[in-house]
């Protein structure tokens, strides 16, 4: 149908034309023919122009007509993602609740058969014991006429009461000067009296283990046991932390060619100090260590401090690019606060943030952000990176960590930090025997070799090794 305008323009062009031909014709004096042929010519013209004018316009609205309906479907791509990821979510709750519920029913159907199986033990014993008494007084050993003379014969013995030795005192606990550290990590050093403890990282809900981090231990001449934070500024101090990163990197990554003999998808985490990071020299060797090892980069992490990213300067910007070059991804632990630049993070090659779960279970930090605790695990996964929860201690943790979407999880619920073995290396076998005092970072004794027969697990500990599972 023809708009009104049209038919108005197009009377106009006629009019426009026939006046210029009676102009022509009355003032200029040109004959009727030319004048005609003139407005005819102007008509044309302005025809021409008023298609070509009409056709530009359409063009620019179609255009805008087209860039409305691409953001409207970007919009609704974006809200049928969103309805997907929450529709995940709902379905991850529902499965976690499944085989919490499935697990607690195995873990106490295995519960009590091992409790009859400890009656049943306890009842055999019993009766043993019963058997052996009933049975004790009519053995008696017939006496012999040579037992008579030397009975005769020989003297009577000397009874000898021999009080037990005095329990010894605990050692005092001796106050090590900075000097005095700085010999002993030396010293160890020298002797390879450093060890490697791994803890596993897990999945939520599903509690399969990922991840391991390889956590550093110091031996002192006494066999003595030094946590990593009572002996890495001293380190630093006296220029050992460089041996010390060189020698963890080593162990890491032998540690991942073993556990990758098992199964491809497993990563090792590796701390890294500041130190080494500033300082050209030994960056240089570790960065000469890791390109010969390039193949492990995708399972291979980095972990740094957020007070090293923070205080990130020219060099450590550079090596830490070199880094990211080869492929290698990093992690960030010891958060203290919450204020956090997830694009910055991501764009320095930040694939992992490990976060401690009372601060993200913490109320004040709402005060403190920007952003709700709830919802940073899906901030940081917009740009690429996992939210790691740790120091995990209580299940309790675990159900308020599920709410805020969390799909990673570390801490001595799931297990404590297990001494390699050297024939295995893997930390998730059957655990050695150690001192309780381990989880404290206490005197502990040497890493055990080969176990001839580790003991039934039961209990608690029973359950926490279910829940582990083969890996």
């Amino acid at each position: 149908m023809i708009r009104i305008s049209t038919i108005f323009i197009a009377i106009c062009m006629v009019l426009l034309a026939a006046s210029l031909g009676f102009v022509l014709y009355s003032v200029a004096g040109i004959s009727g023919s030319e004048s005609a042929i003139v407005a005819l010519a102007a008509l044309t013209c302005l025809i021409l122009y008023n298609a070509v004018s009409m056709r530009l316009r359409d063009r620019s609205d179609v255009g805008g007509q087209i860039a409305d309906l691409s953001r409207g479907t970007a919009d609704l791509a974006r809200q049928v993602a969103e309805f997907g990821r929450r529709l995940a979510a709902v379905e991850g709750r529902v499965a976690s609740a499944n085989s919490t519920g499935a697990d607690r029913m195995q873990g106490m159907a295995g519960e009590i058969s091992e409790l009859g199986g400890l009656v049943r033990q306890l009842a055999a014993s019993v009766a043993h014991h019963e058997d052996l008494l009933a049975a004790a007084p009519a053995v008696q050993p017939l006496a012999s006429p040579r037992d008579d003379v030397l009975q005769r014969v020989a003297p009577a013995p000397t009874v000898v009461v021999v009080a037990p030795p005095p329990t010894p005192a605990a050692p005092p606990e001796v106050s090590r000067s900075q000097t005095q550290l700085i010999g002993a990590i030396k010293q160890a050093v020298d002797e390879n009296r450093l060890d490697i403890y791994l803890q596993p990282m897990v999945t939520l809900p599903q509690r399969k283990v990922r991840y391991y981090e390889a956590v550093t231990r110091l031996r002192d001449e006494r066999d003595q046991v030094l946590a990593a934070e009572d002996f890495i500024e001293a380190a630093e101090a006296g220029g050992l932390i460089d041996r010390i990163d060189h020698m963890v990197m080593l162990r890491c990554v032998q540690v991942l060619r073993r556990l990758m003999i098992r199964s491809k998808d497993v990563g090792v985490f590796c701390n890294v100090s500041a130190a080494t990071l500033a300082s050209p020299a030994h960056f240089t060797q570790c960065l000469d260590f890791l390109e010969a090892n390039r193949a492990l980069a995708p399972s291979f992490v980095l972990e740094f401090k957020q007070a090293t990213f923070r205080n990130l300067g020219p060099t450590e910007s550079e090596n830490l690019a070199a880094l990211a070059q080869r492929g290698y991804r990093f992690s960030i632990d010891h958060v203290s606060d919450l204020r956090l630049e997830p694009r910055e993070l991501a764009d320095r090659g930040v694939r992992f943030i490990k976060v401690p779960a009372a601060l993200l279970l913490d109320a004040k930090q709402i005060a403190t952000t920007d952003i709700h605790p709830s919802d940073l695990s899906d901030l940081l996964g917009r740009y690429g990176i996992d939210l790691i929860a740790e120091r995990i201690e209580g299940e309790r943790s675990v159900v308020d960590l599920l709410d805020y979407d969390v799909r990673f999880g570390q801490g001595f619920l799931f297990a404590p930090p297990r001494p390699l073995r050297p024939e295995g290396a893997s930390a998730t076998a059957e655990a050695p025997q150690t001192n309780p005092q381990d989880l404290n970072g206490a005197s502990t004794s040497a890493p055990v070799s080969s176990p001839a027969a580790p003991p039934r697990a039961t209990g608690s500990a029973a359950l926490a090794r279910r829940a582990l599972g083969p890996n």
